[in-house]
């Protein structure tokens, strides 16, 4: 038996005649006012006497106003949805402010429009306070702004941080962001044929790293007459990266220097007070109490020589140091830990400053051109600090230094005098020492593989 269609079913489509359409509360009230007069004309048919009793299948079980509803299949491409769409996020200029001399922030602010209220405003952030109190050339501030109105300032602090300053309803908020780094590990080979330098650069290694290199063996090689042709070096080291891009190298994870048949490793190691320094293999510290040599990458023009002729008096007059030849202004470093128990002029010497270090060793450095700052007498100096700088005050006929090792006041030669050992590492570190190292020195053993196996390829 065929039913009419349910009221209940209607279509939201508007009549293709082009009817104006009824509003949906009317229809709605039409139907709710169809629904119960439906109710009452069941209740009716039940209440009479016949047994089987049926619904009328006519329109009269329909409100006379409601509204003929059909079912008709629907078009989905006609149906539309109400998405709203984001507001578009506002545009906003952006300028670069980069620090010169004798910039202030607030001059700089003055010089490209930008308001000096809201500079007012930031300045009392503390964070912000601190940043522009150290503004130095070459700093750079990111600004985004709306017709000078500050909306945001960004400046890089360092490496791995940096100063956000944002603009809310009541006012403006500063904190400082971290910037990530990636560290990737590098490893290099380099042959010396004629210069460390020369050699580096072949590797593809920077200056600094090679200078690194150069630190980390200075008590065990005299980069200046000990080196030979043919030496080679290993170094595994790291690189900083940040936003996929290439910032600096960074710290030598291990190095292998053979020199003149000698083999030297050192190992970095980092203790809990993130302190880093060096060790060889079986822990000892590849640092000794003295450098061999207070200035970098000079030559010697003047040996230790008890029975030299003296260039300027012209007799035999014993030379009891090594004399160091570098241009002048050229730094040099304390050989040793130790304390200032002299400065100043002496004789033939020229400006000079004696160390005093422990075992009863002093050493002596001369004909300088100036003192460092911090050198001054009774101060204490740490190893590699800078002491004073080269030239040629005193009896000196080129800019050098004439530097003296002396044991119990006996002076030695500082090119081959036994150096006391550093304190090898800890004991608290050692088993943590030797686990990081193990993995370390198996990385460092497979790279050389690899070089010698390219060599032999090259040679084929």
């Amino acid at each position: 038996m065929s039913r009419q269609a349910s009221p209940l079913l209607h279509d939201y489509k508007p009549s293709a005649k082009g009817k104006p359409a009824k509003s949906k509360a009317l229809q709605w009230f039409a139907v709710g006012l169809g629904i119960p007069l439906l109710g009452v004309a069941l209740v009716t048919g039940l209440s009479t006497s016949d047994p089987q009793p049926q619904v009328s299948e006519t329109p009269a079980m329909v409100a006379a106003d409601a509204p003929q509803l059909t079912v008709e299949e629907i078009d989905a491409s006609e149906i539309t949805s109400d998405v709203i769409e984001p507001e578009p996020e506002p545009e906003f200029d952006k300028l670069s402010l980069k620090v010169g001399r004798g910039d202030t922030m607030e001059k700089m602010f003055r010089q490209n429009s930008l308001d000096i209220g809201h500079l007012m405003a930031i300045a009392q952030l503390d964070e912000a306070k601190r940043r522009f109190r150290r503004i130095k050339p070459g700093d750079v501030f990111e600004v985004t702004h709306d017709a000078g109105e500050i909306i945001s300032l960004y400046s890089k602090l360092d490496l791995t941080s940096a100063l956000q300053i944002d603009r809310l309803d009541d006012g403006f908020t500063a904190k400082i962001i971290d910037r990530p780094i990636e560290i990737r590990k590098r490893h290099a080979y380099g042959v010396i044929e004629s210069s460390l330098f020369e050699s580096a650069a072949q590797a593809g290694l920077s200056d600094r790293t090679i200078m690194n290199v150069a630190g980390i063996f200075a008590w065990d090689v005299d980069f200046i007459l000990d080196i030979r042709s043919g030496d080679n070096y290993y170094v595994q080291y790291e690189e900083i990266w940040q936003d996929g891009e290439f910032v600096t190298d960074g710290e030598i994870i291990a190095a292998e220097f053979n020199n003149n048949g000698r083999q030297i490793q050192a190992i970095r190691f980092k203790d809990k007070e993130n302190v880093t320094d060096y060790f060889t293999p079986d822990g000892d510290s590849v640092r000794k109490a003295f450098i061999r040599a207070p200035v970098d990458f000079t030559r010697i023009s003047s040996n230790f020589n008890p029975k030299r002729r003296h260039p300027i008096l012209n007799t035999i007059r014993a030379h009891r140091g090594v004399d160091y030849a570098a241009p002048r202004g050229t730094p040099i470093k304390a050989a040793g830990d130790g304390k200032v128990i002299f400065r100043g002029t002496k004789s033939g010497y020229g400006k000079v400053v004696i160390l005093q270090h422990g075992g009863n060793i002093t050493t002596l450095y001369a004909h300088m051109s100036s003192y460092a700052a911090k050198a001054r007498v009774g101060t204490r100096v740490r190893q590699g600090q800078t002491i004073g700088y080269v030239g040629m005050t005193g009896l000196a006929t080129a800019n050098h230094l004439h530097y003296e090792y002396r044991l119990n006041g006996v002076h030695r030669n500082p090119r081959t005098v036994a150096l006391p050992d550093a304190e090898p590492i800890n004991a608290e570190y050692r088993q943590q020492f030797l686990a990081e190292a193990a993995p370390i020195l198996e990385e460092l053993e497979n790279f050389k593989k690899t070089q010698v196996a390219s060599i032999a390829f090259s040679a084929q």
